[in-house]
Order: structure tokens, then C-alpha cells, then sequence
């Protein structure tokens, strides 16, 4: 690990004001995949921001009936919430899913939407990443892929988002609250928050410079039955190679997002739309334009499968 300086401001404020003057700067909490980084040196910040202290922890309700969940709310407290357990059970499934019981405990909202890439290729320093160190080309490409995208890539990345967190979140419309180095406030859908890696895969979000995230926002409950389905190569500690997030209404119609596929959950308007018609209607739609390799074209029906599975079980339930 290299040297870096390091300090412990006391508001959101101090904290931006620290990353937009000090080059190579990073925000940290939970450092539960920063540090990993920079043991590995895939990362070298030359100054780390410690933003624990700065009381992003809580979880109220809006005045619409939602939820605003503070960046700090660690992935334990958020899926115990019985709010959360009640009316977003799809967040509390996705959560458990994910890493360990002592990560989940140390694990942020905010940090587990901004998580980086598992790719091997980004991990390993002997190998080309552009997202690692652009212009370096992508091992990847041509190299062992079946754990990556099938969709949204390009011909300099096909590395995937490794959250089951924001699966969830995707699927239940929320949106990031942000506070910017001029002092204004904006509100990111959780769409919009991801770059497509395009020529630069290195961009992977919308945030500017020091801009800080200080919530995640949820609107109110859409009700239905709530599922999250992770398949993966075995049964825990395992990031997805297809997930799958539902929330399907008595009358058949919900919304769907997909986790493994791309640099991002997917998700489209016209897949929900199709949700009435079955699992392949779904795929059809959501999948449009996918772009597999010989080694991960199997996630196409992987996904249609555990759709399919879910409704089945959905059906037989009712």
C-alpha cells in the first residue's frame, strides 16, 4: 500500500471542500472495497476523506411517504429496518444476499452504490484494464469472460457492477441526493447515476468532483410481492452471475431489474410493460442489442429462467 495523508473532517462541507483542493482524493467509510484496493494498488489515493463522522446515518420518512436513507446507514442497519422489512422487502432480500454478515455490518449505502468492478482482469495489475489505467486496452475482451456483461459494454469494457444492493434500489425507482462543491443540492435518479463505460470506462458515474452523496431516497411503497433471486457459481460469498429483482402486482404487472449483466442493474421501462406477457416477453425487450461473448452467452437464458421460476412460484403461491 502506498502512502497517502488522511483527515477526519467534521462536515459535508469541509469534506468536499478537501476533495475538490487536494488531486487523487477518495471519500471513505466502511472501506469495505476501497481498502482492498489500495492493498492491491488497483487504487492509490494520495489523500482519504474520513466521512463517518459527519451524521449521514439515519433513515427517516418523506413527506411523500417514502424513505431517506443517509449515505453512513450501514447495509445491516438498513435491511433490519422494519420499515425497510415492511414496505421494501425486496432491499432487505437483496442486502442479505450480499457479502457477510461482518461486511453488511461494516458497509455503507453510499459505498455500496459506488462499489467497483470484480472483474479479474481490473484486480490483477499485470493484466491491460482501461478502467484501471486507461488507454491500456481490455483483457477481458478476449480473455475469461463468463462472469461478465452480455449487455451495455463496449469494446474497451464489459466489466459488470457487482451490487446486489442497487439491484433492489433500481428496481424500486430511487434516486441519489447529492451535495455539490458550490453548495447546491441535485437529485440523481439511480439510472442516471451510472456512466455506460462508452471509450472511457474509467467515468463510471455522473458525480463531479467532490460532489458527495448524502442519501438515497425511495418513494413510497409500491406494494406487490416483493422477490430477489441471485443465482451464482455457489450458495454464499458469491457475486451474482445473474440476479434478478421483482416486484409483481395482483394483476400481473411490477417491475424488473437485472444484476450480472452490465456495468449497471438494468432495467427498462418497456420490460416492465411487458411483465403481463411472461419471462420472455420480459427478456426480449430488456435484453435488446445484448452482446455476449462465446463464454457468457449463457446469461441471456439464465435470466429468462429465474424470471420465469419466480412468476411460476408467484402463480402457485396465489
Amino acid at each position: 500500500m502506498r502512502a497517502f495523508t488522511y483527515e477526519r473532517p467534521s462536515s459535508a462541507a469541509d469534506a468536499i471542500a478537501a476533495a475538490t483542493r487536494a488531486p487523487g482524493a477518495r471519500f471513505i467509510a466502511g472501506g469495505t472495497n476501497l481498502l482492498d484496493l489500495m492493498k492491491l494498488e488497483v487504487e492509490t489515493p494520495t489523500h482519504l476523506i474520513d466521512v463517518n463522522g459527519l451524521g449521514m446515518d439515519g433513515i427517516e420518512a418523506t413527506a411523500d411517504g417514502g424513505l431517506r436513507i443517509g449515505a453512513l446507514v450501514r447495509n445491516t442497519d438498513l435491511a433490519a429496518d422494519a420499515r425497510v422489512r415492511r414496505d421494501y422487502a425486496l432491499l432487505t432480500r437483496a442486502l442479505v444476499s450480499g457479502a457477510s454478515g461482518q461486511l453488511r455490518n461494516k458497509a455503507t449505502t453510499a459505498g455500496n452504490l459506488l462499489q467497483r468492478t470484480r472483474c479479474p482482469y481490473f484486480y490483477d495489475t499485470a493484466q491491460a484494464c482501461n478502467k484501471r489505467l486507461p488507454g491500456s486496452g481490455c483483457a477481458a475482451v478476449e480473455g475469461a469472460s463468463r462472469q461478465l456483461a452480455i449487455i451495455g459494454g463496449s469494446a474497451d469494457c464489459i466489466a459488470t457492477h457487482p451490487s446486489d444492493m442497487a439491484v433492489a434500489m433500481m428496481a424500486l425507482g430511487a434516486s441519489v441526493e447529492t451535495l455539490r462543491a458550490d453548495g447546491t443540492r441535485r437529485l440523481i435518479a439511480l439510472d442516471a447515476l451510472y456512466r455506460p463505460p462508452g471509450t472511457t470506462p474509467h467515468l463510471e458515474t455522473t458525480l463531479l468532483r467532490g460532489e458527495l452523496i448524502q442519501a438515497v431516497i425511495l418513494p413510497p411503497p409500491a406494494g406487490g410481492t416483493h422477490v430477489y433471486r441471485k443465482v451464482r457459481d455457489r450458495a454464499s460469498y458469491a457475486f451474482a452471475l445473474v440476479s434478478v429483482a421483482a416486484i409483481v402486482q395482483a394483476d400481473g404487472s411490477g417491475r424488473v431489474a437485472l444484476g450480472g449483466v452490465a456495468y449497471k442493474p438494468w432495467r427498462s421501462d418497456a420490460a416492465d410493460a411487458a411483465l403481463p406477457q411472461g419471462a420472455s416477453a420480459v427478456m426480449s425487450s430488456l435484453l435488446l442489442g445484448a452482446a455476449p461473448t462465446g463464454q457468457n452467452h449463457f446469461k441471456a437464458v439464465l435470466a429468462e429462467r429465474t424470471l420465469a421460476s419466480i412468476l411460476q412460484d408467484l402463480r402457485a403461491r396465489a
